[in-house]
């Protein structure tokens, strides 16, 4: 499966109505349930692999790197941002009525988020093509993280998670032309705003940066800000060879993302290890708390 592929089916334009339109889908959201896809991927605890190649995805765009630059602490604080990013999508999936709910205060939250971008153009946040591209990287990620660190999946699974992809979508409020309809029409608009769109932001440099300087995490314990020193350069080297390694192939290129054979061969031997270990572990160190709470409830 190449998730790095554009389809051929012809383009749809999408229309754009003003800024910070926040109309509802026609579509009523649907909360995710125990037999999807994404209710088994997202709570996994190798989420935290593949999320930051979603973030970079999303960052490339100049509308979003700019808002993202301009009014985000992910730089003061980004063991905090991180964790609110984190819980923010585990609602989504496993939140049920309250799903909506965050979708709902997600949209509110960048109401006021605006400025200009790199290209000299005027951004608002909940403009629709910027804010339906934050959404729209989800599915090539999480096909590329399936690919490397579960099981890739076949046609039939990819039309599903692409489904599901949409579904989560209308959780965000994100209107239905807003979202393309099938798989061939979102490789088409993928590879469309990957070449006319993306950049290397100045949030993309950062990112994918594995010297920045980044603090221990919040609360961490004594012993652990000892050793920080020594481990954020190892950490951050594998986090920034991860993310790379999960960019799709036409966004690697479009951003100068350097990718060698040998890198690739790495990324297939870490993800070999992965996927043998971590079905292994006990649900308490496999899932986050949100979806072992979900996972429960389920159960009973």
């Amino acid at each position: 499966m190449d998730t790095g592929r554009a389809a051929h089916s012809a383009d749809r334009a999408i229309p754009a109505p003003a800024p910070g339109d926040d109309r509802a889908s026609r579509t009523d959201p649907v909360p995710f349930t125990p037999d999807t896809l994404l209710w088994d991927m997202v709570g996994d605890v190798r989420v935290l692999l593949y999320l930051p190649a979603a973030l970079v995805l999303q960052v490339a765009h100049p509308a979003v790197g700019a808002g993202v630059d301009e009014h985000s602490v992910f730089r003061t604080d980004p063991w905090g941002r991180a964790r609110r990013s984190l819980d923010s999508l585990q609602l989504w999936v496993y939140g049920g009525d309250r799903a909506v709910e965050e979708g709902r205060r997600l949209r509110r939250l960048h109401r006021d988020i605006k400025g200009t971008d790199t290209r000299g153009r005027a951004y608002h946040a909940l403009n629709p093509a910027p804010y339906a591209w934050v959404h729209a990287t989800g599915f090539p990620v999480f096909l590329r993280a399936a690919e490397y660190l579960f099981r890739p999946f076949d046609e039939a699974g990819e039309r599903k998670l692409h489904a599901e992809a949409r579904r989560l979508g209308r959780i965000l409020g994100i209107r239905e032309r807003d979202m393309p309809g099938s798989v061939e029409e979102f490789w088409t608009y993928f590879d469309r705003v990957v070449h006319d769109e993306l950049e290397r932001t100045v949030v993309v440099d950062e990112l994918l940066d594995p010297r920045r300087s980044v603090p221990p995490p919040d609360g961490a314990a004594a012993a652990l800000r000892l050793l920080w020193p020594v481990l954020r350069p190892a950490l951050l080297r594998l986090q920034v060879f991860v993310t790379k390694g999960l960019l799709p192939p036409v966004a690697r290129e479009r951003l100068d993302v350097p990718w060698t054979p040998r890198d690739e061969r790495r990324l297939r031997l870490l993800g070999r290890v992965v996927r043998t270990v971590v079905p292994r572990l006990p649900e308490r160190l496999r899932y986050l708390p949100a979806a072992r709470a979900a996972r429960r409830s389920a159960r009973a």
